[in-house]
């Protein structure tokens, strides 16, 4: 089994990738960030196998790398069977003090760039009628936040994406699921009042990578489980 995971060497996405490699796929982790992905795949090829792990330089905006990468994949690894979409950004500010160009990056990293990722992921999955593609969306993008409306946008714009996509390739044995992460312990969450989000946790706790790695390979193995939004947030959603 293949698994691509793209954003996958820090945070959310390197739960993930890690979590498949444990149990026993190949997998392709691709970063923008050159240092990152070094030190990663020499993490994982030394605790696992330098022959199940595949480190490639890939911006998600860049759709020829993106196709590039895809190709690379599938003639050193193999066929591709799952999908992840962890790549993301992040930038706090209310509408009215946004940077209209700092918008524009979150709608193309969080947005744009999965749907690039999907698309030709295809090519080579629905010949073989049959992949898992996992987009890592936020609860955010269901229930919206002060200060995030572009980030929301852009999250909220990958929940229609996923659903959308699930019925086009559905017939064809592809399912699309996406994961809506609540407060989890990422760069991306550093700064914030770590108190509040317990508190507005029903679980009394913030989330772990781990925790959405889990929902990740749980999705991969549910063969009957497609255009579904699956909550990891400690039942943040109900107190939102």
């Amino acid at each position: 089994m293949v698994t691509v995971v793209f954003g996958g060497t820090g945070g959310i996405g390197r739960a993930i990738a890690e979590n498949f490699l444990s149990t026993g796929h190949k997998v392709a982790i691709l970063s923008r960030t050159a240092n990152k992905l070094d030190e990663a795949q020499s993490y994982f090829a030394e605790k696992y196998s330098k022959t199940s792990i595949l480190g490639l330089p890939c911006d998600i905006v860049n759709e020829s790398a993106v196709q590039d990468s895809f190709k690379t994949i599938e003639a050193q690894l193999g066929p591709i069977n799952v999908l992840v979409n962890a790549a993301g950004i992040n930038e706090n500010s209310l509408l009215i003090k946004s940077n209209t160009s700092s918008i524009k990056s979150m709608l193309d990293t969080n947005l744009i760039g999965p749907i690039v990722t999907c698309k030709h992921s295809l090519k080579f999955m629905l010949p073989r009628k049959n992949g898992c593609i996992i987009n890592i969306g936020s609860v955010v993008g269901v229930k919206g936040n002060v200060g995030q409306s572009g980030y929301s946008a852009s999250k909220s714009g990958l929940i229609g994406f996923t659903k959308s996509l699930a019925k086009e390739v559905g017939s064809r044995g592809i399912r699309v699921n996406l994961i809506a992460p609540g407060f989890i312990t990422t760069d991306m969450t550093k700064g914030e009042n770590e108190a509040k989000m317990v508190e507005m946790s029903l679980l009394k706790r913030i989330g772990v990578p781990q925790d959405v790695a889990m929902a990740a390979q749980m999705l991969s193995k549910s063969n009957y489980i497609t255009g579904a939004v699956i909550y990891v947030d400690g039942g943040l959603h109900l107190n939102f």
